[in-house]
């Protein structure tokens, strides 16, 4: 059950309503968590800027999708996890297998997998990721933009996967049980 209402846009008005429509105009649907965020309609701003922002960087919404991914199944959000795998596989045209590899911190692209392991990092370490793991993914062909936008990355999903926990946001995309934990 939701620990914070859900603001439903067809009764919303000024900035949550905005905020909402923009939401709509922006992913198509208006998930159950942007309906929690809206009782704070500058987070959901704030959610949605940094958002929209990050998906014009150098990281593939494929990729941007695994790391929400490994990002969720460290932090235990089953909202987040579900719904990264759901968007992974249905809107980046993700494959299954890669999604199950990044829960993980896995992928069998090099590439890839060593955003992962960096994201991964940043999470377990708490940005404090040392210098031979740089080497890493930079011998990978990561790119500092790319490193940077990592980081970017693991802080919006922070932000939600938190979020969602704190809320107990109720699913609305197929569920994705965490491994051995409780969502």
């Amino acid at each position: 059950m939701n620990r914070l209402p859900l603001i439903d846009p067809s009764e919303s008005t000024g900035a949550a309503e905005r905020e909402l429509v923009r939401t709509h105009r922006t992913l198509g649907i208006v998930p159950n968590m942007t309906k929690a965020m809206a009782n704070s309609p500058a987070l959901l701003q704030g959610y949605l800027d940094l958002s929209t922002a990050l998906s014009t960087g150098t990281l593939s919404a494929g990729v941007r999708e695994l790391i929400a991914v490994t990002v969720a199944e460290s932090n235990e959000c089953g909202y987040c996890l579900s719904a990264h795998a759901y968007l992974g596989e249905h809107v980046a045209k993700v494959p299954a297998g890669e999604v199950e590899l990044a829960r993980e911190a896995r992928s069998s692209d090099a590439h890839t997998q060593a955003v992962l392991r960096l994201a991964a990092a940043v999470v377990g370490e708490r940005g404090n990721v040392d210098q031979a793991l740089l080497d890493e993914v930079r011998a990978a062909g990561v790119t500092d933009a790319q490193i940077a936008e990592i980081v970017g990355h693991v802080a919006i999903n922070l932000l939600t996967n938190y979020f969602n926990r704190l809320a107990h946001t109720e699913l609305d995309w197929p569920e994705v049980p965490l491994r051995g934990r409780a969502a």
